[in-house]
């Protein structure tokens, strides 16, 4: 696969949106995650324009293929009282998508992972980020508690250039067998249709924006995580 330097560039990212879930299966933690509230039905709030979007986060050039850099936001889990810096991620040499690790003293463990062939979030469309559910130790990792959020439930991010928040808007939960994460209607749910075809992020259907959470589901199965845990938010004024 071929450097990516513009958004005229073709992506292929369907391989890469798979890896992604399954990426942190070596990581271990022997919590179970609580059922996720799913009201029968809701009413969510759909504005009737975008939220405010961030300036671009990372240089425009900037080739997928290149390591990880720091993003000007911060991801704020309010319900959780949590509150993460965020890398800005490419995919790595074997079209894995790039999750960080290290030691268990590396600061990695506890900073999410904005996909930068998705949206910057508040773009009408699908922004993702990951984190990883448990360091080395089995110590928890900066998502591991993402499966207690609720729907209606408020996420934040954080511009920390020019204090902008972007708010989001818990709507639902899943969690993904790994066997589905190669299936691409379960892509294009989590990631939008233009990296699962293949190009950059693509303005979503309806011109709403929405902010995909990923990790491990906690749950432990024959000593793996077997699931992939996806949070879903919608952008709100």
């Amino acid at each position: 696969m071929k450097p990516l330097a513009s958004a005229g560039s073709r992506v292929g990212i369907l391989v890469v949106a798979a890896a992604l879930l399954a990426g942190s299966a070596t990581l271990h933690d022997d919590g179970t995650a609580p059922a996720f509230a799913r009201p029968a039905s809701v009413d969510w709030p759909r504005p009737a324009v975008a939220p405010p979007i961030p300036a671009p986060l990372t240089d425009p050039g900037l080739s997928l293929r290149a390591p990880p850099v720091a993003v000007p936001i911060e991801i704020l889990l309010p319900t959780l009282g949590q509150r993460a810096a965020v890398l800005g991620v490419g995919m790595l040499a074997n079209n894995v998508m790039d999750a960080p690790m290290g030691p268990a003293a590396s600061p990695v463990w506890q900073q999410a992972f904005w996909y930068r062939g998705s949206a910057v979030p508040g773009e009408a469309s699908s922004a993702v980020i990951a984190g990883h559910i448990s360091d080395p130790l089995g110590r928890p990792g900066v998502f591991a508690r993402i499966g207690e959020l609720r729907a209606g439930d408020p996420i934040v991010v954080h511009d920390t250039r020019s204090g902008l928040d972007v708010q989001f808007t818990v709507t639902d939960g899943k969690s993904y067998p790994i066997e589905e994460t190669n299936d691409p209607a379960v892509l294009t749910e989590i990631y939008g249709a233009g990296p699962v075809a293949g190009t950059w992020a693509k303005p979503s259907v309806d011109g709403h924006c929405y902010l995909m959470l990923v990790t491990c589901d906690p749950t432990l199965r024959n000593g793996t995580h077997d699931h992939r845990l996806v949070i879903h938010a919608i952008g709100v004024t």
